[in-house]
């Protein structure tokens, strides 16, 4: 288990840094639709289509590494309670297919990008209606989808403190960064721009995942 456990520390680290990384390029992580500017993302993509491509590859990255973490948690620690470890395999692997799969509909932008680069200032606002659209479902699938990660990791943060698998304090900041986080997501669904929750819900975890990551390492080789 030694192994699976290490991988399981490198995959929270990595899919933190290709996260970091992707949003950098400009494929950045959105918690209300009143931030969404399809002009600005348009002409951005249009002063440095490989810029956004990068982010894309990135993304993807990201996301495949979440599939594998949900297995790879899986392995390590299922069998100190089967049912948690089949809901966070399940709520994980399934957000990760969601997202990794709204990444092909967020590359349609590319083409949209060069058609208003060369569209007359009265064609623009239909091209950037048609940019937005894209935004608007890729917020939206995300949004459903943090909702199934907050599942997963509400269940193996429960596992973590049940079987004192990691340090109480690790596994209880978990626990409350998975509700927070999910709780904000919901309410996003119900008031798009209420997300105050979401945002600071994403902070927790941001820190959770960090610490939970370099942990499992250490813990693995010493």
């Amino acid at each position: 288990m030694i192994i699976e456990i290490f991988l399981a520390g490198f995959l929270f680290l990595f899919i933190i840094v290709t996260l970091m990384v992707s949003s950098q390029l400009g494929n950045k992580i959105v918690f209300g639709e009143s931030d969404l500017d399809s002009d600005a993302l348009l002409q951005d993509i249009t002063e440095n289509p490989k810029r956004f491509r990068m982010s894309v590859y990135f993304a993807l990255l990201e996301h495949g590494a979440i599939n594998a973490l949900a297995i790879v948690l899986f392995i390590a620690f299922s069998h100190y309670n089967l049912i948690l470890g089949l809901v966070w395999a399940v709520a994980r692997s399934v957000e990760g297919v969601i997202i990794f799969n709204n990444e092909k509909n967020y590359w349609k932008l590319l083409p949209i990008a060069n058609q208003y680069s060369g569209s007359s200032d009265a064609d623009k606002t239909t091209v950037s209606e048609a940019g937005l659209s894209i935004l608007k479902t890729k917020h939206s699938r995300f949004t459903y989808a943090q909702m199934l990660f907050s599942i997963g990791t509400l269940a193996y943060s429960m596992l973590f403190v049940i079987y004192e698998v990691v340090p109480l304090l690790i596994g209880w900041f978990g626990v409350v960064a998975a509700i927070l986080y999910g709780l904000g997501n919901v309410i996003i669904v119900a008031k798009p721009r209420k997300n105050t929750i979401a945002g600071l819900g994403g902070l927790l975890i941001f820190i959770f995942e960090a610490v939970l990551g370099v942990w499992l390492i250490y813990s693995s080789i010493f």
